[in-house]
């Protein structure tokens, strides 16, 4: 590795699996020492124990502010500062129709999705502001960018992060920090692969992805998302603020419709016109 993040300090939620774990990993060979908080307490601890003294985990349930609060505070304490907060923890959460979701199960996968990215947004900047730089980072979705993509609780937290992002963004930029969001497409993780019924079918999940991707044949994984989680979170990325990077193979820009006129035709014009001679 490059040594790209040399020096820094991350925290990370949602860090016992998936893009949290993956990122985890790649960002302490790249430098960083790491804080990893999750409700995953075992495959937390055990993550951390694979980084070595490079990591530490924290019981961390991101509805719960005081938590991540403790998460970042933790950061500081262990290793004096705090330089890229990485909103990861997520769920799809509430699923169906409008009519029939259950208000509860909406409001708690608002609480996780937006509401923990809020309190990792704020308890960052508490001990960025003073240091005079940092990098947020947040995850969320091409259901943040687009109609028809996710459930609706997903979609609408989704949008809110990004939302969130820019406002944040023009606030701390006179500060020194920065703040952006990562919108990946479905990606061959364990959260999506659950959505086909197990989340351990990692390689069938990346199978079934890639027979759909924009990109032939194509299937985007975890290391898709901390490649771009890793630029944002180093000093590469220091004049991006208020971005939002999609790691979608062009899906949010049309790319998997068919493009339309293939072969040539000559110019449509007024009233159905066609061809250059008047």
């Amino acid at each position: 590795m490059t040594g790209r993040l040399e020096g820094k300090i991350v925290a990370i939620t949602g860090a016992a699996s998936g893009f949290g774990e993956a990122a985890a990993i790649r960002f302490v060979a790249e430098g960083a020492k790491v804080v990893l908080g999750d409700i995953q307490e075992d495959a937390g601890k055990k993550v951390a124990e694979g980084l070595g003294d490079a990591a530490r985990f924290v019981s961390c349930n991101v509805t719960r502010e005081e938590e991540v609060a403790n998460l970042v505070d933790t950061a500081v304490t262990e290793f004096g500062q705090l330089d890229v907060m990485y909103n990861n923890a997520g769920i799809v959460g509430a699923a169906g129709p409008i009519a029939t979701t259950v208000t509860d199960e909406w409001k708690f996968t608002i609480d996780i999705l937006l509401n923990g990215v809020f309190y990792g947004c704020k308890h960052a900047a508490r001990v960025m502001i003073p240091r005079g730089r940092g990098s947020i980072v947040s995850m969320s979705s091409t259901a943040g960018i687009m109609g028809g993509l996710g459930p609706h609780a997903y979609a609408t937290a989704k949008h809110g992060v990004i939302g969130l992002t820019k406002n944040i963004a023009c606030e701390l930029a006179q500060h020194g920090i920065r703040a952006n969001a990562i919108s990946p497409a479905g990606m061959a993780t364990p959260m999506v692969a659950a959505l086909r019924g197990d989340p351990t079918a990692i390689e069938e999940t990346k199978k079934g992805l890639a027979a759909s991707s924009p990109l032939k044949g194509r299937a985007g994984v975890a290391d898709d998302v901390v490649n771009a989680a890793l630029w944002l979170a180093s000093d590469e990325s220091g004049y991006t603020s208020g971005h939002t990077l999609t790691t979608d193979a062009g899906l949010t820009i049309g790319s998997a419709n068919a493009t339309p006129f293939e072969e040539y035709q000559p110019i449509i014009r007024e009233a159905g016109k066609r061809g250059m001679d008047d």
